[in-house]
């Protein structure tokens, strides 16, 4: 074992946590300047080792914790972490970790990061051999000038405390307070036992006069136990006399009170008749006047019905006439629509023919004018151009521009060619969009069709859930007044068990009741919530018969509260004195209750009570504690004889008490005011209560199941409505659209005409600017003339011949073309502005009058109308068959008033004639009373007089009470002359005999003990003196052999020195123990080995001391070898040489422990494993691992600037 790691936080100079790296198990040395801290190293490990720092005051602790610049520290600690692969700590662990904590106002050790005392710590180390006895294993500075300095006896003490002498000490001082202790009791029992026997001599002479004392006295007994016997006997005579006349007035009270009983529980029975019918009656009429109100709504919604299918109905004949006229004009419409389109089949071809004849001949006759101005202009160029080139130029720029015309006119053809090929594309996707949404308009037709039949399904399903919830509402009414009129009864229940009650009582109850509830809500302390068993009252039953009985018994522990254990009823009074709740409590922990076995007794005039209760297995305890002593029995005078036969608590059926102790109370108990009888009935109706709250939790969950299913219906309701609504939208969106398109279609149609028309203009033109092209580039290049050539001129002729004819056959054909056309317009106008448009407005009307919509709409009304019809039939039935139940029960609680009358009328007589019964037994329950005491006091006077002679019994019987008392005065007047005789004398002479013996034989105790703990005293010196001898002898021995190995050659031995004994110590030898004869231990050494140079202490040097002082610290430590030292500067004052010696002798001891060392000297740092430097930077002090060299430049840098 040694120390593996120091970590210092807090503690002086070391501010900062100061981690230091593991420690050789052999030598270790640590260097540092003064005023670094290595002091404060070695007082950090002195801190957790050693005693030095225990008992520290607040001020002492506080000076142990950094002060310095900066945050304040205000909690330091020093942990060890000890190597323990050896086990010699007894810890099945290799490394153990000790830290002791400091603060202002803590001081704390931990064991493996465990919290632990002090003193367990302590035990702890001592079992590792760091004994607090031999506190060497840490030398600090100075301690070995203080140890060469110091006297032959301190010597002499510390050789003691390596020898282990204090326990000797403290036994034979425990001893020795022992010793003067039974001293004392000696002197004590001499001066009692002197007492004693002068009391007896006294004792002696008063027994005498005693004697004769006692004849009288004998005398005198036998004739009081003679009267009061008398006494005792007739008594008992009136007793049973007052039994019988007891028993004969309770037969006659017992059948007024069975009568009274029974009335009683009619008014209770007849009164919760009347109420529960008068609740019948309210929930009844309720009821009625929920389907009176029922039946105006279905008048009026039936009303309301039959005015909507009557409109509805007209609107369908309506409608039905209105579309036969339609449909004929739609006929009519078709049919003239197929004749006009068949003339206008005819009439087409004729008028396109005669169309393009007139184009053709239009196209010829505008080329022949052509052709005629180009004949003429070719004529006149002659006078117009003076040469042939100018007129080739002209006519190049002619040629040109025409070709342009050309050109454009080209382009004006494409262009109207492409926009009639548009068309008829635009046409075509027109009819194609046409038709799919002709398709949409039929699907959306026939989804507004199936929508409308879903709707009217789901109005149906509406409606019959809506029945159902209807119902269900009038059941839940009369549940909930049921409910309430079941917690409305409870509640007057607990009301009158309350008012029975104390207040405090009842202020405890609620009290505690807040508690459970707080600590069940906040799910805190399950074990009070589960432990608390409630009230003594609400945890049995029994038959009523017996309630009187038990509730006399139990008296107000009917009202202690049944807890698990003790602490279960802390807790809550804890709670309730911390929110300072009102009441008074009473618990019954089942866990303290000390319950003796219930009695047990089989007879037929009693039985025990705790047999008659019904009660939980686990609440044994407390019922045995409360009515396990108790007997139930037939009568007064059968209670009297089983409460003294079996030292038990008996009570009648009436509720008449018998204590064991002899106590009698009894007299009237109105059971109308019985406290079990409230709970029973109040146990009753919350039973009822939870059967109707299930019930109705029932009814609850059936209700909102059915309303879920409604409001489900009326969703799908409005969803089908707004999809419908959307289709209705959509459809007419569609239907615009159709008409919108087809408008467009034939926009476009009524353009081809115009369109093809132009084009055969352009084309026309075309041709003709061609020709005057071609006549221009036949003209270039030829010469000019002033006249047309022959062949021109025959042209013109031909032209102009043409043109007459032409211009003569347009206007034929001009005119055909006209009344064609006209025709046509006529036929296509009536078609397209009048039949077309008007089947399509036919067609749109008949499609709007559908008649499936309405029909529906008028089914689903008459439907409805059915539902109603039915509704209000079953309405009617239900009004009827209340109207009978109110005049059944109305003749119902006419009778039960009438029986209620007559109960109370028998109550009264029944209570009137027990008012005077209970009076005459409060009577007779009085005599018996002072009969009964009377009886005890005669037969506590029997006993009394104590123990008699046999014949005493009988002796005086046969004299008359005169006679009697005539002796018992003459016996009392003989007394009287021995007033002044010691009555004890004779008992006191036998109490002080025995007192006497036993204080007698206590001395001889005394006496051994006495001689024991002086045997002892005198063994444990012997032992003491044994232990220094042999401590001496091997500190003796290993201080000599260390010091030769320190100096060789040299010599030193230590002598005890003994005091000097006078002559009477001579003598009485013995009486001087051998230990108290040593003075001290003194050094003789010789440095040289000769005897003639053995010196003493005083006589040597400085550091001879300290040396010698070393080898004794190093003897010491032979002798008691701990696993680790910690050496604080102990070379100081040696010179070389002993340096040396001192490092060669810790290298060797380092084998088999381990030196933690602080020196300024080079010597040690040459034998040491691993190094250390503690420097001191801004007021802090840190360690930090180094090497030799660095220890030893460190140590020389020291020696050259000290």
């Amino acid at each position: 074992m040694f120390i593996k790691q120091v970590i210092i936080h807090g503690f002086r100079s070391y501010r900062d946590q100061t981690v230091i790296e593991p420690f050789s198990s052999k030598s270790n040395v640590i260097v540092g300047r003064n005023g670094s801290g290595k002091s404060n190293f070695f007082y950090a490990i002195q801190f957790v080792l050693s005693d030095e720092f225990n008992h520290l005051r607040p001020e002492q602790r506080q000076a142990l914790l950094h002060e310095g610049t900066g945050q304040r520290t205000i909690s330091a600690f020093v942990e060890i972490i000890f190597d323990n692969h050896d086990n010699r700590l007894p810890i099945e662990k290799e490394e153990v970790v000790l830290r002791r904590v400091i603060g202002a106002k803590k001081d704390q050790y931990f064991l493996d990061k465990k919290l632990a005392t002090k003193t367990d710590v302590m035990n702890l180390l001592e079992s590792a051999g760091l004994s607090r006895s031999n506190p060497y294993y840490i030398v600090k500075q100075g301690k070995i000038n203080q140890m060469a300095t110091s006297p032959d006896s301190q010597r002499l003490k510390l050789l003691k405390e390596i020898a282990g002498v204090r326990v000797y000490d403290e036994r034979k001082e425990e001893s020795t307070v022992l010793l003067r202790e039974t001293e004392a009791k000696r002197s004590k029992i001499d001066e009692v036992l002197q007492q004693i026997h002068d009391r007896l001599k006294t004792l002696e002479e008063e027994k005498e006069e005693l004697k004769q004392y006692q004849t009288w006295d004998k005398m005198r007994r036998a004739l009081e136990y003679t009267i009061h016997d008398n006494d005792l006997n007739d008594t008992k005579r009136k007793l049973n006399d007052l039994a019988k006349k007891r028993e004969n007035t309770h037969g006659k009270s017992q059948e007024l009170q069975d009568q009274l009983q029974t009335a009683t529980k009619n008014i209770k029975v007849v009164t919760k008749d009347i109420k529960d019918l008068k609740s019948r009656i309210s929930t009844i009429k309720e009821e009625r006047d929920v389907l009176m109100q029922e039946k105006q709504s279905l008048i009026k919604r039936k009303a309301k019905l039959e005015l909507v299918s009557k409109d509805l109905q007209d609107e369908l004949e309506s409608d039905s006439s209105r579309r036969k006229s339609q449909q004929e004009e739609l006929s009519q419409i078709k049919k003239q629509i197929v004749a006009k389109q068949a003339e206008l089949e005819k009439l087409i071809p004729n008028y396109r023919e005669t169309r393009r004849k007139e184009d053709e001949i239009s196209a010829r006759l505008e080329w022949l004018e052509q052709r005629r101005r180009e004949l003429y202009a070719k004529q006149g160029r002659g006078t117009q151009f003076e040469s042939k080139e100018q007129r080739d130029r002209w006519l190049h720029r002619e040629i040109k521009s025409l070709e342009k015309a050309i050109a454009d006119k080209h382009d004006q053809i494409s262009r109207l060619q492409k926009e009639i090929e548009t068309d008829n594309n635009k046409v075509s996707e027109l009819d194609s969009q046409m038709s799919k949404l002709q398709h949409d308009i039929d699907q959306m037709k026939a989804s507004m069709e199936r929508q409308n039949n879903s709707l009217y399904e789901l109005k149906q399903q509406r409606d019959t859930l809506q029945s159902e919830r209807n119902a269900l509402w009038r059941q839940e009414a009369t549940m909930q007044q049921n409910i309430t009129n079941t917690k409305e009864e409870i509640s007057k229940k607990a009301q009158s068990l309350r008012s029975i009650t104390g207040r405090t009582v009842l202020n405890g109850i609620d009290s505690v009741q807040k508690v459970i509830d707080h600590f069940r809500e906040k799910g805190i302390h399950r074990e009070v919530v589960d432990g608390y068993q409630g009230l003594l009252i609400e945890n049995f039953s029994c038959d009523s018969k017996l309630f009187t009985a038990v509730e006399v018994t139990a008296g107000n522990r009917l009202f202690h509260h049944i807890v698990a254990n003790d602490r279960i009823g802390t807790l809550i009074l804890k709670e309730m004195n911390k929110h300072k709740m009102p009441g008074e409590v009473t618990f019954m922990p089942l866990n303290r209750l000390e319950c003796t076995a219930p009695i047990n007794i089989e007879d037929n005039d009693a039985m025990p009570m705790l047999s008659k209760l019904e009660f939980p297995e686990l609440l044994q305890k407390a019922f045995v504690h409360v009515f396990g002593h108790t007997l139930i029995c037939r009568n007064m005078e059968v209670a009297a004889q089983f409460a003294s036969k079996h030292d038990c608590d008996c009570i009648t059926m009436d509720g008449d008490q018998v204590s064991r102790r002899g106590a009698l109370t009894g007299g009237f108990y109105d059971q109308r005011n019985s406290r079990l009888e409230l709970q029973k009935s109040k146990t009753e109706l919350q039973e009822k209560l939870e059967e109707l709250e299930r019930d109705y939790s029932q009814h609850q969950d059936r209700l909102t199941d059915v309303e879920s299913q409604v409001t489900a219906v009326i969703h799908e309701m409005q969803k089908t409505e707004t999809r419908n609504n959307k289709d209705k939208d959509r459809h007419e969106q569609f239907k615009s659209d159709w008409k919108l398109k087809k408008d467009l279609c034939q926009s476009i149609q009524r353009s081809f005409a115009p369109k093809e028309r132009s084009l055969q203009s352009l084309q026309s033109s075309l041709e003709a600017m061609g020709a005057s092209v071609q006549s221009y580039k036949k003209e270039l290049g030829t010469e000019l003339l002033s006249q047309l050539s022959s062949q021109d001129q025959c042209e013109v002729v031909d032209i102009n011949a043409e043109l007459k004819r032409l211009a003569n056959e347009s206007k034929a054909v001009v005119s055909e073309r006209f009344k064609l056309e006209s025709k046509k317009n006529t036929i296509e106008n009536l078609l397209n502005d009048n039949l077309v448009r008007r089947k399509e407005e036919i067609t749109a009307d008949l499609q709007d009058i559908s008649a499936s919509e309405k029909t529906q709409r008028l089914e689903g009304a008459k439907q409805e109308l059915q539902s109603f019809g039915i509704r209000f039939d079953e309405n009617k039935e239900q009004l009827e068959e209340i109207d009978n139940q109110l005049d059944s029960l109305k003749k119902d609680l006419e009778g039960l008033q009438t029986t209620l009358e007559e109960n109370k009328q028998l109550e009264k007589e029944a209570n009137d004639t027990l008012g005077d019964d209970s009076k005459n037994l409060e009577k007779i329950t009085n005599k018996q009373s002072v009969l009964l005491k009377k009886k005890e006091d005669c037969m506590k006077k029997i006993r009394d007089l104590g123990s008699l002679p046999s014949d005493s019994f009988d002796k005086y019987a046969k004299l008359s009470s005169k006679q009697l008392f005539k002796k018992l005065d003459q016996a009392n007047s003989e007394l009287k002359k021995y007033s002044h005789v010691n009555k004890k004398a004779l008992d006191q002479f036998v109490n002080f005999t025995q007192q006497k013996e036993k204080l007698l034989q206590r001395m001889q105790e005394l006496d051994r003990g006495y001689s024991a703990i002086q045997e002892l005293m005198s063994v444990l010196d012997n032992k003491k003196y044994e232990a220094i001898q042999l401590t001496f002898k091997q500190v003796t021995k290993f201080f000599s052999e260390v010091f030769q190995k320190l100096v060789p050659g040299g010599k030193a031995q230590l002598v005890m020195r003994r005091g000097e004994i006078d002559q009477e110590q001579v003598e009485n030898q013995e009486s001087v123990p051998l230990v108290e004869q040593f003075t001290g231990v003194s050094i003789k050494v010789s440095f040289s080995g000769k005897a003639a140079e053995t010196r003493e202490m005083s006589q040597l040097s400085g550091g001879q001391k300290s040396l010698v002082a070393l080898t004794l610290i190093f003897a010491i430590q032979k002798c008691d070898p701990a696993p680790f030292y910690l050496f604080d500067e102990i070379d100081q004052a040696l010179d070389v040489q002993h340096r040396e010696a001192v490092a060669s002798m810790i290298g060797e001891l380092s084998e088999n422990a381990q030196f933690i060392i602080t020196t300024f000297r080079p010597e040690l740092i040459e034998t040491a494993d691993k190094f250390y430097g503690v420097v001191f930077r801004n007021k802090v002090s840190h360690v930090d691992t180094i090497t030799r060299e660095q220890a030893q430049d460190f140590v020389e840098d020291d020696q050259v600037h000290g």
